[in-house]
C-alpha cells in the first residue's frame, strides 16, 4: 500500500528556515501530483504547496514567496523548503497525494516569536 514518511520538522525562531522531506513508497511516484498540507490546532487542514508530475508548482497565498516545493523522482521524494518562517506557520505538516488522502504521521513545525 501507499506509505508516506515525512521528516525535517522542528522548532525554529521566526525568520528561520526548515526543509521538510517526504519519501513515498508503494506507488508510481513520478506520475502523481504531490502536495504539502498543514493543520494547526483548531484549524482545518490546508494545502500550502503542490507540484505536478511535470514539476509545475502552485502555492497558497500565505506561503507564496517563502516556501518552495520540489521533487526528486529518482528518490521518490518531495521536499518543502520553508524560509522566513512566521509563528503562524506553526502546524503539523503532511505530504500527500492531491486527489487521494493517505494517512501519514506528519511532521511538527513550531515557529517561536
Amino acid at each position: 500500500q501507499v506509505q508516506l514518511m515525512e521528516s525535517g520538522g522542528g522548532l525554529v525562531q521566526a525568520g528561520g528556515s526548515l526543509r521538510l522531506s517526504c519519501v513515498a513508497s508503494g506507488m508510481i511516484f513520478s506520475i502523481n501530483a504531490m502536495g504539502w498540507y498543514r493543520q494547526a490546532p483548531g484549524k482545518q487542514r490546508e494545502l500550502v504547496a503542490q507540484i505536478t508530475s511535470l514539476g509545475n508548482t502552485n502555492y497558497a497565498d500565505s506561503v507564496k514567496g517563502r516556501f518552495t516545493i520540489s521533487r526528486d523522482n529518482a528518490k521518490n521524494t518531495v521536499y518543502l523548503q520553508m524560509n522566513s518562517l512566521k509563528p503562524e506557520d506553526t502546524a503539523v505538516y503532511y505530504c500527500n497525494l492531491i486527489n487521494t488522502w493517505v494517512p501519514s504521521q506528519g511532521t511538527q513545525v513550531t515557529v517561536s516569536s
